[in-house]
């Protein structure tokens, strides 16, 4: 790596904000000797523009030895990212590579058939007349073959191992904050009807421990060689033996991962097992006292340093890792398998004005699961305000949850104000996005995990609600054992980190404005006990929160443009928006209250609903 070549491989023709600045401590952070530099950058610094000029800096194959690894890899966990930068002129020699299910078959029978079911995987030695101009192996080849390849993190992670991408000079991680909680998702093993093929065949005994687990996976490993051995021996396959034949290879691997990493006993990975209630046609089946019936497993690793060693640290010699919210340096790097000493952090100043990004607080009490009906009806009352508020600009509402999108659609529809109101569910969510996005009307879209990866620069959205803390939940069975290990601080900041994410969807450049809207009184007690992991320039938006100044509730206002507020020092309203027509994806019945019950002094994050 030569980090002197940083300015010129700056793919912008200008700098914005502190780019100029940024770029020089990269640079000085990689001359210094570090094999591994953290850039903590704000929203509307340019990471991808940072991630380029740090890609561009790797070892070129003129003059390196044959030995040698040369060029770079761009990955990001967030498929939206890779569109964006696929998208970008200014990275247009970032050469972007998909999974192959992401195209499809050129043959002219077979247009609608994704590679991955393809004749080429189907039919043994198929000798296709078009492979050259096939658009994976084109991309395939492009991306291996030049300076810079562009992929998600999981297709990276799971070409760790390829003769095709191997090694490189450079790794670039970009949105790289969760990292270790990505890994411990590509590493978690799901064993039950929707993942294992023959899982009505399989006797499935009660799992007591992690030894019974592991002879549980050998057993079924290989179940899983000789079903795929079966498949292999035929000459031709349908598409759904295709899809077994690659879900089978991956189980193998998966579960012989488990079980060496289990057995290696340098391994610094913690497994845990949880197992689900049988189906009743299953515990009918099985159930006796010698041999009770089971049901379906997961198989979760606990800071996996070691699938990260291999799929990650061993793919590259520099690394650059690039996020808004790397909180905390050292934590991050116990997480991810690193040595705090041997890492560098490079912060990037915030260049949009305070006074653009505002917080306000229209707390209206917890929405823990014990308060949850209580305060909801309240929060939809107060979307309400801020309907009114904003008539003519489009609102985001972090529902948090599916359970909380419902209840505040069938409350608004009731209050009467349905008719601005979008939502989704989970198979629609993207197309009901773009829809929204796209729409000229001021319309109020209820999402669920919508915190990361959206841009919503401009009049696309200018006000934005968050309904619940996000605590994660304490019901997942790695939460609630670190919990009990006292990794409140990791609790409290990984829930800080989807805030600040979230507060980043409406801002998107120096001169754009978007307010936020706190609803759950919670989200305050988590500022206080994890200021000591605020950036700087985030601290400062908490400083400054103040409550605002609510037109009272009048819910035919929220639809006809009724009481506009003045923006003081942080709003502007925009002449001559109207609500244009929607409709709400479905009708619901709200579910009947349930009761309250008394709440411990933890409460507040100890969450075990959704």
């Amino acid at each position: 790596m030569n980090p002197e070549r940083i300015f010129e491989e700056f793919p912008a023709p200008s700098y914005r904000g502190t780019q100029e600045q940024a770029l020089r401590d990269i640079r000085d952070a990689f001359a210094a000797g570090n094999d591994v530099v953290l850039v903590r950058a704000p929203t509307g610094s340019g990471k991808s523009l940072l991630a380029r000029a740090v890609a561009g800096c790797a070892r070129e194959i003129d003059g390196a030895n044959p030995s040698d690894a040369t060029g770079a890899y761009y990955t990001t966990p967030q498929v939206s990212q890779l569109d964006d930068v696929a998208a970008d002129d200014l990275l247009a020699d970032l050469n972007v590579i998909r999974g192959k299910s992401n195209y499809s078959c050129i043959l002219p029978n077979e247009r609608d058939t994704p590679v991955n079911q393809a004749p080429c995987v189907r039919e043994r030695g198929y000798d296709c007349s078009v492979k050259h101009r096939c658009p994976y192996f084109s991309d395939r080849a492009i991306a291996s073959n030049r300076e810079i390849a562009a992929m998600t993190l999981a297709y990276f992670m799971q070409t760790a191992g390829s003769e095709v991408f191997r090694t490189r000079d450079v790794v670039v991680v970009d949105e790289a904050h969760g990292l270790a909680e990505w890994a411990e998702m590509y590493a978690t093993i799901q064993l039950g009807p929707r993942t294992v093929p023959f899982w009505d065949d399989l006797r499935v005994p009660e799992i007591d421990g992690l030894d019974r687990a592991v002879r549980y996976a050998e057993n079924v490993s290989q179940i899983c060689e000789r079903r795929k051995d079966d498949l292999l021996a035929q000459d031709s396959l349908s598409p759904g033996e295709v899809r077994e034949r690659d879900r089978l290879q991956e189980l193998i691997g998966e579960l012989d991962w488990f079980v060496s990493d289990y057995r290696d006993p340098q391994s610094p990975t913690t497994w845990l097992v949880d197992q689900s209630a049988p189906s009743n046609a299953r515990r009918e089946r099985r159930d006796d006292d010698d041999n009770p019936a089971g049901g379906p497993l997961t198989i979760k690793p606990m800071s996996p340093e070691k699938y990260l060693k291999h799929t990650v640290w061993d793919r590259g010699n520099k690394f650059a890792l690039l996020s808004a919210t790397i909180l905390n340096k050292e934590a991050f790097c116990r997480q991810v398998g690193l040595d705090p000493t041997d890492v560098a952090l490079v912060d990037v100043e915030h260049t949009f004005p305070v006074e653009n990004r505002p917080l306000y607080d229209v707390t209206q009490g917890k929405m823990t699961y014990e308060e949850r009906d209580e305060t909801t009806p309240k929060i939809a009352r107060t979307i309400v305000r801020l309907m009114q508020r904003h008539p003519d600009e489009k609102g985001l509402v972090h529902a948090h949850s599916y359970d909380i999108q419902e209840r505040l659609a069938d409350l608004l529809a009731d209050f009467g104000v349905g008719d601005r109101i979008r939502t989704h569910d989970r198979d629609g969510r993207d197309a009901a996005l773009e829809d929204w996005k796209a729409s000229p009307g001021a319309d109020v879209f209820l999402s669920v995990k919508m915190e990361e990866a959206l841009d919503l620069k401009g009049d696309l959205c200018r006000w934005q609600v968050l309904c619940k803390a996000p605590f994660l939940n304490t019901g997942d069975s790695r939460v609630a054992h670190r919990l009990e290990e006292g990794q409140w601080a990791w609790y409290y900041r990984t829930a800080l980190r989807t805030i600040i994410q979230g507060c980043g969807r409406v801002v998107r450049a120096p001169d754009d404005y978007g307010a936020t809207y706190l609803a759950d009184s919670s989200l305050l007690d988590l500022f206080e006990r994890a200021r000591t992991d605020m950036p700087d320039w985030f601290e400062v938006q908490v400083d400054r929160m103040e409550q605002p100044d609510l037109p009272p509730f009048e819910p035919r206002a929220a639809l006809s443009g009724g009481e506009t507020a003045s923006r003081d020092d942080t709003e502007r309203s925009n002449e001559g928006g109207s609500s244009g027509g929607n409709e709400r994806t479905r009708s619901r019945t709200r579910r009947s209250n349930r009761s309250s019950s008394s709440s411990s002094p933890l409460a507040d994050v100890w969450d075990t609903g959704e």
